[in-house]
């Protein structure tokens, strides 16, 4: 039988749809190559302009990846399994190692924790590392929410909590730390009230703040875990490399759509506890640079079933515990693939990188860096829907950009523009600009010759990102009449047609 390759959901939509295709090869280079010809689409996603496979993808033969094998010349035979891993917009230990002075449970906290007291492998003592370990959320969102309730529920002892948003109504479909009521309110000030009402033992520490590299190691030291639930890559980057500096273990979580990845990072679990754990991989390992911008949409433009979060965001709430309590075996050097359309879980192996520019023993970054310019993208800070408001009520400062009071004042001119949509279908059908165009972005380059050269083309999305990438590609194609318009459908309906749903 021929060999398949797995494709994930952030890749389907340039495999046709397929989640899986067969191939017939003798090597992974050859199965790629025949995958590319096949779908040339998807050969953009995988492969750089000079032929390189892009540092954002990985690429396992069954639970072993590539790169600690032959690579692209490792051989496969028919019946075998390759799974493409692209990065999607985490014994003995802490519990084991020195902590602060101890502490002691009251007949309220042996009462709501009885059930945690009567497990042999966790009992009082278990209980007891909970209640004296701090832990740091990043992100107060789908991950966050699952996690934080879980975790609190359980005693854990001081909880801080990172997040610089605002709560919105599209946060509702699945990030059940915020309801309706606090719609326009602080996501950390939500949280915190329904954590204590969750359980009023737990210390809850808030920075309403966006993490930098200026404050994250002042606020990362004083915690014995953090727990990624990031949903940018800025952040992501930023918040390893500062795991990575400090010695802290970084509880890793990603959805997207219908899919979700766990692990936990830990440089120096070797050093930490004393020998007892491997040395542990960073997330750099895994994904040595940043995708493209662009090329893997965020949950924002992609979406995500409101119910995967709570999965990944539970387990990461588990491996936390773990690592607390020093009971079971930590997802250290090891990456959980979870596919809700399937029900599978897929566990890979993860090695560290020798020559990881932050975690190996000659590393060449040593500080934080400017990871909005590493990533060249920004790590949005505030709720999506405010800012495309803000941006609407602005003159365009760029030639290639317009923004919707412009747009709206010359289509009320009677001005002849073809509007280009390039969203995906399902979101057109949510709302649209009445005479638009719909090609979406993977479609466009094969599509080209629907849009006129000989009249000015206004192109949109949802906040500005898609529609910006369709402007470049044009141009490729000598389109030279082209405005993005800047904050996309959202703009507008904040700004012109307040009636218009927002999503």
């Amino acid at each position: 039988m021929p060999t398949k390759v797995i494709i994930p959901t952030a890749l389907r939509q340039y495999a046709e749809g397929h989640d899986t295709v067969e191939v017939s090869a003798s090597n992974v280079k050859e199965a790629l190559e025949q995958l590319s010809a096949r779908y040339p689409a998807l050969k953009k996603n995988l492969y750089t302009e000079d032929g390189a496979l892009r540092s954002f993808i990985n690429i396992y033969k069954g639970d072993e990846d590539i790169r600690s094998l032959q690579n692209l010349q490792t051989a496969i035979s028919d019946g075998d399994e390759l799974i493409i891993v692209p990065s999607i917009a985490g014994g003995a230990m802490i519990g084991e190692m020195e902590v602060e002075s101890s502490v002691e449970l009251s007949n309220d906290e042996i009462k709501r924790y009885a059930r945690h007291l009567i497990i042999p492998e966790f009992g009082v003592e278990g209980q007891k590392k909970l209640k004296r370990a701090s832990v740091l959320m990043v992100g107060a969102g789908g991950l966050g929410s699952p996690f934080a309730m879980y975790l609190a529920a359980a005693g854990i002892g001081r909880l801080g909590i990172v997040d610089y948003d605002t709560v919105d109504f599209s946060n509702l479909q699945r990030q059940l730390l915020h309801g309706t009521p606090d719609v326009g309110k602080p996501k950390t000030l939500s949280a915190k009230e329904t954590i204590q009402r969750l359980n009023p033992h737990v210390e809850v520490t808030l920075y309403d703040t966006p993490l930098t590299s200026a404050n994250a190691l002042e606020i990362f030291k004083d915690y014995d875990v953090i727990v990624d639930g990031t949903d940018n890559f800025p952040t992501r980057y930023l918040v390893n490399d500062a795991c990575v500096l400090l010695g802290k273990p970084n509880v890793y979580g990603s959805i997207f759509r219908f899919e979700g990845q766990l692990s936990v990072f830990w440089a120096n679990s070797h050093e930490a506890t004393d020998g007892r754990l491997p040395k542990g991989a960073c997330y750099r390992c895994l994904y040595p640079e940043p995708p493209t911008p662009g090329l893997v949409p965020s949950c924002a433009e992609g979406g995500v079933l409101g119910v995967l979060p709570g999965v990944i965001g539970t387990l990461q709430a588990i491996e936390t515990i773990k690592l607390i309590t020093g009971i079971g075996e930590p997802m250290l050097n090891r990456l959980l693939l979870f596919d809700a359309l399937k029900m599978k879980f897929r566990e890979l192996k993860l090695r560290k990188n020798p020559d990881c520019v932050v975690c190996s023993d000659h590393p060449t970054v040593t500080t934080l860096i400017d990871y909005e310019q590493f990533c060249g993208m920004p790590a949005h800070d505030r709720t999506e829907h405010v800012s495309a408001a803000q941006k609407g009520t602005t003159l365009s400062s760029r030639p290639d950009e317009i923004t919707v009071h412009e747009l709206k004042a010359r289509l009320d001119r009677g001005e002849k523009l073809f509007i280009l949509d390039v969203r995906n279908p399902n979101e057109y059908q949510i709302s649209r600009l009445n005479g638009s165009m719909l090609i979406p972005l993977p479609e466009l380059p094969n599509r080209l010759h629907e849009v006129p050269k000989d009249q000015e083309v206004i192109v949109y999305c949802k906040m500005g990102g898609r529609s910006a990438q369709a402007i470049e590609i044009m141009k490729q194609y000598g389109f030279t009449r082209l405005k993005n318009l800047v904050g996309g459908i959202n703009a507008w309906a904040a700004e012109i047609d307040k009636s218009m749903p927002t999503y």
